[in-house]
């Protein structure tokens, strides 16, 4: 795939502040697909709505909860970007709000037969990102995810929770040796674990994921949403890096400067995963951070740096840096390192 010069075409962060009326959000730079708010000033769940299951329905990062509607959430998905209704999750009135907004193709996806599991699927295949459904069987399956790359990263989340309360399911092609035997949890502090009833011991393709027979992922008749990435040069990364225990921390290199970064640490329970962006209070190293696995305000307390290259821990704590730990991370850029129009990014 060719290296992306312009990210925020296609993945950008949009702050704004609540109204309790409804009001239309703009300036996200096209029209967004998948939208995840978290309202930043108070204890308030985070909320993530997607094209494929349509603009009322939400699921909640840091819950275990199916899927449910609200009309008064996001409304709709606009041309540049969103609105909302009164719902104080995302709209609280004097609330600071964060939204994280993906391009998928701007349709609520198409069939894809290329799984044993027939999928509806919303796929950029520029930015390597893709929005997918698909209802269990209860028997080892396949999906088809529309990349046509293998991805690195896919989050799972029953919609339904027929089989009871269900986990966000990530598999992440750094997280060890083996990651198609892996599963950690984007809801949780859990060091990772291996099963093979999650992904079938069976490695993503170009084409396809793989699903064991674990009622997370795969009971017979729920209704599932997965989110499917890949990295792409300029753009974005799905890797890892092993901690140092020093303050002077671990480098670690992107090939853009960050715009958007979650890491958590995988050998370990215990902490949480963290997300911190470009367009937030606090810069270096106090960039403000939010915990998808929790519903807390944001905190102020972001243990790296962002740089012109990549990120740095600041650290020495088991959040980011504990020595000898192992830690997976997400990163969407804010600008390559050298496009082909040979301008490099700026460092802050």
């Amino acid at each position: 795939m060719a290296q992306i010069n312009k990210p925020n075409l296609y993945f950008n962060t949009k702050l704004y502040t609540g109204t309790g009326a409804t009001q239309s959000i703009t300036g996200v730079g096209f029209q967004p697909d998948w939208t995840w708010i978290k309202n930043r000033s108070i204890t308030a769940n985070h909320h993530v709505f997607d094209v494929v299951r349509g603009a009322t329905k939400y699921i909640i990062t840091n819950s275990t909860n199916a899927e449910a509607t609200d009309a008064q959430q996001l409304q709709s998905f606009d041309s540049d970007g969103f609105t909302v209704g009164t719902n104080g999750n995302v709209n609280g009135s004097g609330n600071n709000i964060v939204a994280w907004n993906w391009l998928a193709d701007n349709t609520s996806g198409s069939s894809n037969t290329d799984g044993s599991i027939t999928s509806t699927v919303s796929a950029n295949t520029t930015s390597g990102f893709s929005i997918v459904t698909y209802s269990g069987t209860g028997s080892n399956a396949t999906v088809g995810h529309g990349l046509g790359v293998t991805p690195d990263m896919v989050i799972v989340k029953d919609r339904t929770n027929n089989v009871g309360s269900t986990n966000w399911n990530v598999y992440h092609s750094a997280n060890t040796s083996a990651p198609e035997t892996e599963i950690i949890t984007l809801n949780g502090t859990g060091a990772t674990s291996d099963s093979n009833i999650y992904w079938n011991d069976t490695a993503p393709t170009s084409s396809v994921f793989s699903l064991g027979t674990a009622g997370q992922v795969n009971y017979s008749s729920d209704d599932y949403v997965a989110y499917c990435f890949t990295s792409i040069k300029g753009f974005s990364k799905f890797g890892s890096y092993t901690g140092n225990g020093n303050a002077d921390g671990t480098f670690t290199y992107l090939g853009f400067k960050p715009a958007f970064v979650i890491i958590k640490q995988t050998n370990a329970a215990g902490e949480n995963w963290f997300i911190c962006d470009n367009k937030r209070e606090g810069y270096n190293a106090e960039n403000n951070r939010l915990i998808p696995n929790l519903s807390t305000a944001e905190q102020s307390d972001s243990p790296i740096d962002i740089l012109s290259n990549g990120f740095k821990a600041r650290e020495t704590g088991a959040k980011v840096n504990a020595s000898g730990s192992t830690y997976i991370y997400m990163a969407f850029a804010e600008n390559p390192l050298v496009g082909t129009n040979n301008i490099p990014a700026t460092a802050r």
